[in-house]
């Protein structure tokens, strides 16, 4: 995990009920795609059941995350895509089951016609910033999902770059 630095409230801007206005760290930037409620095997979970997509979304996030060496503390903004705004209260509350209520991520959401298959209600993307060093669980790379050892990350030489 990077040192992230959370702004709840910066001077002039109320707080936002679950998110932060900015957050800033330094380190490896991983972005997921957008998740959406469907299972490995690629079908839908939920149909009609925010609650049900919302939290199938949520574990889509997380194995996207590990995948690249990252985990939901490692999460600086989410960004969410419903069909029907009324259901963010659902979605906060799945939300706080996963990031840290005390420094949640800057977030935004977007009431949208439609996503990409008929019967999805929500879409989620999440940024993060992750310690410097390679990616867990990458072929060829050490260590696996989203906990990792620094010393194990870190390669033993170091680079040099030449300007002219």
């Amino acid at each position: 995990m990077s040192a992230l630095q959370h702004f709840r409230a910066p001077d002039g801007l109320a707080p936002g009920p679950g998110y932060s206005h900015a957050v800033t760290g330094r380190g490896r930037w991983v972005a997921t795609s957008g998740q959406v409620a469907l299972d490995g095997a690629g079908k839908l979970v939920g149909p009609g059941d925010p609650e049900a997509q919302t939290r199938q979304v949520f574990a889509n996030l997380d194995r996207a995350l590990a995948a690249a060496g990252a985990s939901f503390t490692d999460v600086i903004k989410l960004n969410y895509y419903v069909t029907d705004i009324a259901m963010l209260p659902v979605v906060r509350t799945v939300r706080d089951e996963y990031v840290d209520t005390a420094r949640p991520p800057a977030s935004t959401a977007v009431q949208v016609g439609a996503l990409a298959l008929p019967d999805l209600m929500i879409e989620i993307e999440a940024w993060a910033v992750c310690a410097d060093g390679p990616a867990a669980g990458l072929p060829g790379r050490p260590g696996r999902g989203p906990t990792r050892s620094p010393a194990s990350s870190r390669s033993g030489s170091a680079r040099t770059t030449r300007r002219s």
